[in-house]
């Protein structure tokens, strides 16, 4: 399902927060959401999941205004998988998977077998069976990414917004997640503070600074050298290697005498 967001402008406490942001994520895209801290990118995100209502301009999943819709009815078509704050007391992880079904028939809806459906594969697709009777805030985090990945899932929902996913990971727990994400076919608009998983991951890149979108395609044509000193203040390169992963090299150190050192020396 497509996402569109068109002319949005986002305000806090009569700050401007974003301003006049476009972007589009076709159906099956992963689009990365990238920027210094405090660019916005989060407060994009939240707009979008329907936690905050933006001043103007619009957003839509599968042409429908996300504002228009009702909480639910916005909820059946996304999910979104927020940083991991903290363990959910009490509740085993077949238990947590099991909320992403809410939207479907509320709170107090009983579930049904289209449900148990939804969080078996869901729970499958996520590799969580071997823990699924334990409590959620036994964990690792990895773990508990995984089962926030596998709620979101059993929403079927058409269209994954994901907030810094892989933070607080080991490199392998980053990868096995980015491969799962993919492997969903789920449109997807993901905030990524690591510019290289964001280059492994995703189809094309947003690049947000100071409240505007300053870039926006491809990860080869986004992350060029110019890009990446006047945005992050590095120096640094993209390449695209035989195995087909697009990785970033960045200048160590700079030069004694002032000049910038080539990347990778």
């Amino acid at each position: 399902m497509k996402l569109t967001v068109d002319r949005l402008h986002i305000t806090l406490d009569r700050r401007p927060i974003l301003r006049d942001v476009r972007l589009e994520a076709e159906k099956g895209d992963i689009v990365g959401l990238v920027g210094p801290n405090g660019s916005g990118k989060s407060t994009l995100l939240r707009t979008v999941y329907r936690s905050l209502r933006p001043a103007g301009g619009v957003v839509e999943v599968g042409g429908d205004d996300v504002w228009r819709l009702s909480a639910r009815a916005a909820a059946r078509r996304t999910a979104a998988v927020l940083q991991d704050t903290g363990a959910v007391t009490g509740l085993s992880v077949i238990e947590t998977v099991a909320l992403g079904r809410t939207a479907h028939h509320g709170l107090l809806g009983r579930d049904g077998a289209e449900d148990r459906r939804a969080v078996a594969e869901a729970v499958a697709r996520c590799g969580v069976e071997p823990f699924a009777d334990r409590d959620y805030a036994t964990l690792s985090g990895g773990e508990r990414q995984r089962v926030l990945l596998a709620r979101a899932l059993a929403q079927r929902p058409r269209l994954l917004v994901l907030d810094e996913l892989t933070n607080h990971l080991d490199i392998r727990a980053r990868f096995e997640l980015l491969d799962l994400i993919r492997s969903t076919g789920i449109t997807t608009l993901a905030v990524l503070h690591d510019l290289d998983l964001a280059a492994r991951l995703c189809d094309h890149l947003v690049v947000l600074h100071e409240g505007a979108v300053v870039a926006a395609g491809p990860v080869l044509e986004v992350l060029t050298p110019d890009l990446l000193a006047d945005v992050f203040g590095v120096r640094g390169r993209t390449e695209r290697h035989p195995d087909g992963v697009v990785r970033l090299t960045y200048a160590a150190r700079p030069l004694a005498d002032g000049r910038e050192a080539e990347p990778g020396r």
